[in-house]
């Protein structure tokens, strides 16, 4: 319909932005009013069955598919980089210069985990490394592509999903075979993409904008920084494979590499407010999306234990939208967050507006920030 398409059209500009909406904090009382909402589309169950590989799917589906398997990769040194789950081994594919010199890295998992990988695998001349995640372990990876890429196809750059590092740029692959000599490293054959490798891009996948397939690692950005480059992954699979297959024994020594590649990366340092926030952010992404296994999964034990994840998905079920109108956390312990939601309910071909004031309680739990409890009063 004609409607739906403008509605995933305009879904599709807003979801673009959510990495600078991680930086927008409200520090006044919560609006009396509502303003006009920032509507976001959510897909039913059904929809989202049909969707089989290799068929062409929403672009806002696919982002949010594809940012739940990109991870973000820290070391002691301070170096900050993405990566993505390669396979059902907890394996996870990123740049060399991200973990060189390091065997052992923490990665942050799209819904707040933060666990230990360890370097099995990494090339001093190209730059690919593979990780270990034991607990990943058994989790579908992304589907990766057989096929070389051709020149204008249409593309999307991911990087790590955390919170304000949340990246996403859409492009075309604008030129093929490409060069580039950044010591230690000698890029050959690179994907020239009209996608920006922006903070927090670098180790990313790039995928098939239609199918999610991942096509390449997102490696090294031009100066003017409008144009990217993409490490083929069908050209570095079987080195990737040797590695899962035989992890390294020993890693090679870098006696010199940097990360001054046009790499953009950061040193700011997220802080537990930062984190609750994304948090509460992502739970409801996940309602709006129906990903109801994923939104239950946030939840604190003694949460589940009051509120099943029938009841959740119940609750949801018939919601075609959430507009968050206004979020604020506080810097108290535990931490809170107060939000402002209107949820459009359609049901009994009846379309209903629902807002609410809703208060979480974010804390950690197993060393996993979780939601521990939550409160919310109908205000309309």
């Amino acid at each position: 319909m004609k409607l739906h398409w403008i509605i995933s059209l305009i879904f599709t500009v807003l979801i673009l932005g959510v990495g600078a909406y991680g930086f927008y904090f409200i520090y006044d009382h919560v609006p009396k009013q509502l303003d006009a909402p920032s509507s976001i589309l959510a897909y039913d169950d059904e929809e989202s069955d049909q969707f089989v590989e290799g068929e062409t799917r929403e672009l806002t589906e696919i982002i949010h598919d594809t940012q739940k398997l990109v991870v973000k990769i820290e070391t002691e040194d301070g170096s900050i980089g993405s990566g993505f789950l390669y396979n059902d081994m907890g394996d996870i594919v990123t740049n060399a210069h991200v973990v060189a010199g390091v065997n052992n890295v923490t990665v942050t998992t799209a819904d707040s985990r933060q666990l230990y990988g360890t370097v099995i695998g990494i090339s001093d001349t190209i730059d690919i490394a593979l990780v270990r995640v034991d607990d990943l372990a058994g989790t579908d990876p992304l589907p990766i592509s057989n096929t070389k890429a051709e020149i204008g196809e249409e593309v999307l750059a991911l990087g790590s999903p955390f919170g304000l590092d949340n990246t996403v740029t859409t492009g075309i692959i604008s030129g093929l075979d490409r060069d580039l000599d950044l010591p230690p490293y000698y890029y050959e054959g690179l994907y020239q993409i009209s996608a920006p490798i922006a903070p927090g891009n670098s180790g990313g996948p790039l995928v098939y904008s239609a199918t999610g397939e991942v096509i390449g690692i997102n490696s090294a950005a031009a100066d003017q920084g409008s144009i990217g480059f993409s490490i083929p992954i069908i050209d570095v699979l079987g080195m990737i494979q040797g590695w899962s297959q035989s992890p390294m024994t020993a890693l090679p020594t870098f006696d010199t590499y940097t990360t001054d590649y046009g790499y953009y990366e950061t040193d700011y340092y997220y802080t537990d407010e930062d984190y609750a926030l994304y948090l509460v952010e992502y739970y409801y992404d996940n309602l709006i999306y129906q990903d109801f296994l994923t939104a239950y999964s946030l939840l604190g034990s003694n949460l589940q234990t009051n509120m099943s994840y029938e009841s959740l998905r119940n609750e949801y079920i018939h919601t075609d939208w959430i507009s968050i109108d206004d979020i604020v956390v506080t810097n108290t312990n535990p931490l809170q967050v107060f939000s402002i939601i209107t949820k459009e309910q359609y049901s009994n071909n009846t379309t209903s507006y629902e807002k609410y004031k809703v208060t979480h309680t974010i804390g950690y739990e197993n060393d996993h920030l979780k939601i521990l409890t939550e409160q919310k009063e109908r205000i309309n």
